[in-house]
């Protein structure tokens, strides 16, 4: 070992395992609970760009149909 590396602990301590598992939970709770609900930008564009298309072609067929 050179003293460029850094010194291991003999044992890992008991608080740091806890944190971590819990970090880890509410991880994947996070990823149950929200990931269904987040959108990229270019989804919530996309699905807008959908919404004004199907709006504009609803009206052009009610103008049609009067």
């Amino acid at each position: 070992m050179s003293s460029a590396e850094p010194v291991r602990p003999a044992t890992p301590a008991a608080r740091e395992v806890k944190a971590s598992v819990l970090a880890a939970f509410q991880l994947v709770e996070d990823a149950r609970y929200l990931g269904s609900e987040r959108r990229t930008q270019r989804q919530r564009v996309r699905v807008h760009t959908e919404r004004t298309v199907a709006y504009r072609r609803l009206a052009r067929d009610l103008r049609a149909a009067s």
